[in-house]
Formats: C-alpha cells, structure tokens, sequence
C-alpha cells in the first residue's frame, strides 16, 4: 500500500467534505416557526427571521428564548446532517 496515495486520497476526501459542509443549509425553529435561524454546516448564522407577532407581545425575555431554541435547534440539525455526510463518506464518526 502507497502511504503517499493514501494520503492524498484522505486530503481530497476531507476537501470535498469540507466543500459539502459548507454548502449545507438546516433550518432550525422555534415559536411555532415564530423564530427561524438558517446555518452553515460551519455552524455559521446566515439568516434569522422573526414573526411580526412577537414584538405585539413586548415579551423581551420571550423572544431571547425563542432565539436561543430556534439556534439551538439549528445547531443540533448541522450536527446530525455532519455525521450523516461523514457517514455517507464511509468514515467512522468523530474522525473530522
């Protein structure tokens, strides 16, 4: 076995990988969907709406939670949509 081939097939496969993560897209929710949060694979924020009806409510605590929930619930979709595509590559969790 070619340690030099083997090595440059771990790195394109990591690349493409990477490329994959950084076009995948969740969206996370909370409210009833009176909060949504679009992410990264990254984990990066890349769009965040808010219902017009929560600012009727001038519940400032309520929003600050929803954001969390619908952040948090985002994060949790990146982190099964990863080791879904790691898995599809084949390799064992936790290894990227």
């Amino acid at each position: 076995m070619d340690i030099n081939k083997l090595m440059k097939e771990a790195r394109r496969m990591q690349e493409e990988l990477q490329n994959k993560l950084s076009e995948l897209r969740v969206e996370g929710s909370a409210g009833g969907g009176m909060v949504t949060v679009v992410m990264d694979g990254a984990k990066n924020v890349i769009d965040v709406k808010i219902s017009e009806e929560i600012f009727q409510e001038n519940d400032v605590e309520m929003l600050q939670d929803l954001i969390l929930a619908a952040l948090q619930d985002a994060s949790a979709k990146v982190e099964e949509e990863s080791k879904n595509l790691i898995a599809s590559f084949g390799l064992p969790p936790g290894l990227f």
